[in-house]
């Protein structure tokens, strides 16, 4: 068995059911249900055996600790973090609560348990930390992409906070010699996404008829990752990767925010044409504080060493999105609460450039 946290967010829904799909292994999932944990991504599990879901905080030592010793897993896949960042910028206790201390409190019960173990099970044993591009700071247009040995420059609360997170996992391994690896991946996007990021959000607002909000000149660079090539990233670094090590995941896609959104709207207009284009909805607004303008992975290590590349392009991996997301209507309806519209409201309001 492994234990997955956060397993009920975007990334982490998706990774429990690549998992199950793929290999069958049994999986424990300790999710703390925030705003973005959602257990409908998973309701194709409901009354599978293999799947076993507890409600609670990675910062919770005792529940923790219990479920170590009653389960006893081979394996973390730490998903669970606060991960918006327009949302750190509003409110950012939330994110040292959860990406700082709660990491803090998960190293500590896993060290415990790992301590106990036999011999050969110790030495089996992996705590995988899933971060992001984002620590590394940003980008000019002419510099070179991040790799493992750039430097971390955080810029925002969220950034910052993950960072942290990834320094204690580092401290943890050289410490205590604790197997953990870490992977740091670019944007992701895919199916069960919450639609506060960027591609939901312009799904929902286009065939809601709503504005497309724009931050600044749209012209701020993501790579852009398919989840789907990320679990598949992840499964190879928790079966091959070297113990200490850092791996970057890239989609090898890199795109302005404003020919995403208008990739997205030639897709929209093909797959449910409206009376006038959707790019004619795109709106332009106040940049967001301290934007990053660029991310760009070097993902050549995990390729060389683990023998992984993305299977998707983004031309592949967005038609794929855009399908699902016409196709699941119903997730997003139940999803989009009072407090999430509130929440775009007060984001994207006004300010218009």
């Amino acid at each position: 068995m492994i234990l997955i946290t956060g397993g009920a967010g975007f990334i982490g829904a998706n990774f429990v059911l690549d998992w199950l799909a793929g290999c069958g292994e049994p999986v424990l999932n300790l999710d703390k249900l925030t705003y973005a944990g959602n257990l409908e991504s998973l309701a194709a599990l409901k009354d599978d055996p293999r799947h076993i879901f507890v409600h609670g905080d990675i910062g919770d030592a005792a529940l923790v600790e219990s479920l170590l010793q009653q389960y006893q897993p081979r394996a973390i896949v730490n998903f669970a973090a606060e991960s918006h960042v327009d949302r750190s910028i509003h409110g950012p206790e939330d994110f040292i609560q959860t990406n700082v201390v709660g990491t803090f409190h998960l190293l500590q019960a896993v060290r415990a348990y790992w301590s106990g173990l036999a011999d050969e099970q110790g030495a089996a044993f992996r705590f995988l930390h899933v971060s992001t591009d984002e620590v590394y700071g940003s980008l000019e247009p002419s510099d070179v992409a991040f790799t493992e040995a750039t430097p971390f420059a955080p810029n925002s609360p969220y950034s910052a906070s993950k960072a942290a997170s990834d320094h204690l996992v580092r401290a943890y391994h050289h410490t205590y010699g604790l197997p953990v690896l870490t992977t740091n991946c670019s944007n992701n996007y895919g199916p069960y996404q919450f639609p506060e990021k960027l591609i939901p959000l312009i799904i929902h607002n286009a065939l809601s008829g709503k504005p497309l909000p724009i931050y600044g000149d749209g012209l701020n660079v993501r790579d852009w990752l398919y989840v789907g090539d990320h679990c598949s990233a992840i499964r190879a670094v928790l079966a091959k990767g070297r113990v200490g090590e850092t791996y970057n995941i890239g989609g090898c896609n890199e795109m302005a925010n404003i020919d995403v959104v208008k990739t997205v709207c030639a897709l929209l207009d093909e797959l449910k044409p409206a009376a006038q284009p959707y790019a004619a909805l795109i709106t332009y607004v106040k940049d967001r504080a301290g934007h990053d303008r660029r991310y760009a992975i070097d993902a050549r290590k995990i390729e060389r060493e683990l023998s992984w590349t993305p299977s998707e392009t983004f031309e592949t991996g967005i038609r794929k999105t855009v399908q699902w997301y016409l196709e699941n209507q119903s997730w997003v309806e139940h999803v989009v609460s009072g407090a999430y519209q509130n929440w775009v409201d007060q984001q994207y309001g006004g300010g218009h450039a």
